[in-house]
């Protein structure tokens, strides 16, 4: 079995670009000129296969790739907290497990999100989010990938991302759309 499809988009990268291994997790740069296939690009990053091996690159390096970077995230001044909170659960649902075409969000793995803001104005977010499988190698790289994405909404200083594994994730958590997509409804 192949790691990309007929749907996969063929690439060359045009200068190096750093990618994480899925699913060890491990840290790698692959070099300007390498050639693979984009098998998934959602939230902002990209899943490639290249040399029979899984990478996400995250979209701070879409271009590397000739796609472009995601656009910077606006709040109105006047942005109540909910506005914010509405915000953090949008940036959530772009945080996606690089071999699962479905969203943390849908598939049931954030089991909190809470928002305070200071005196000063600036916001800190709180968030519980777990795994499929407590032993998944993108554990790290998920619980990143959401602190990134949180953190770039403008106004929150700083997002406190916890990993936890109680209660156990199951399938009943997922939403219809994500059974739906995976093919479990």
């Amino acid at each position: 079995m192949s790691g990309f499809s007929l749907s996969s988009e063929p690439f060359t990268l045009v200068r190096d670009c750093s990618a994480v291994m899925v699913p060890q997790g491990d840290e790698v740069t692959l070099p300007a000129g390498q050639i693979g296939y984009i098998t998934q690009a959602l939230g902002g990053s990209f899943t490639v296969y290249v040399e029979g091996n899984l990478f996400r690159i995250a979209g701070d390096d879409a271009d590397a790739l000739g796609k472009e970077r995601p656009a910077p995230i606006e709040v109105p001044d006047d942005a109540t907290n909910a506005d914010v909170e509405k915000l953090a659960w949008d940036q959530l649902r772009t945080v996606f497990d690089p071999e699962i075409p479905v969203n943390v969000v849908e598939l049931g793995l954030v089991y909190d999100l809470s928002l305070e803001q200071t005196e000063s104005g600036a916001r800190k977010v709180y968030v519980k989010l777990t795994l499929t499988a407590p032993g998944c190698g993108m554990g790290d790289i998920l619980v990143d990938d959401a602190r990134t994405k949180l953190e770039m909404i403008p106004t929150i200083a700083e997002a406190d991302v916890d990993l936890v594994f109680d209660p156990p994730w199951t399938h009943s958590m997922m939403s219809d759309a994500a059974k739906l997509e995976t093919g479990m409804l």
